[in-house]
């Protein structure tokens, strides 16, 4: 089973191959995306009301470029990568790559159990490494949002 960083490191590799990224700068602008996007997820987890946030993203109820989780991860990416490197018009094409990689996360759910459905809990887990930590509470959250 594949990590949610290295899902979203493989996502954002791929879609990233359309933009000219200067060679000696790939890796690190590269990183710091697939970082971005992950700190948005986990810091929106941690939130209240980050669970259902998390829920509309990735059941499609929120379009990505709507969702405030894609506006933290670009704003996350401007201020941690972008702002401390000259990449001209790249810039604009690299946050423009973050819609797209945060609309493949319901493929990244649904992949883990192999049975086609979302499971939440699962990528709350995923998001931590599957340890106690930083989401417990969030995934404690998540638990109680859903009892019938």
């Amino acid at each position: 089973m594949a990590s949610i960083q290295d899902f979203i490191l493989k996502q954002v590799t791929a879609q990233a191959g359309k933009v000219d990224i200067p060679s000696n700068l790939k890796d690190k602008v590269l990183g710091g995306l697939s970082d971005s996007i992950f700190g948005s997820l986990t810091q929106t987890a941690a939130k209240t009301g980050g669970i259902e946030t998390i829920k509309e993203l990735v059941t499609g109820k929120t379009k990505p470029a709507a969702s405030p989780i894609t506006s933290l991860a670009t704003n996350l990416f401007t201020q941690n990568v972008l702002s401390k490197m000259n990449l001209g018009s790249a810039a604009s094409s690299l946050t423009g790559l973050i819609p797209g990689v945060m609309g493949s996360l319901s493929s990244f759910i649904k992949d883990q159990d192999g049975d086609g459905d979302i499971d939440l809990q699962d990528f709350l887990a995923a998001l931590n490494g599957g340890k106690g930590g930083v989401l417990k509470t969030a995934t404690s959250m998540l638990g109680g949002l859903f009892k019938k």
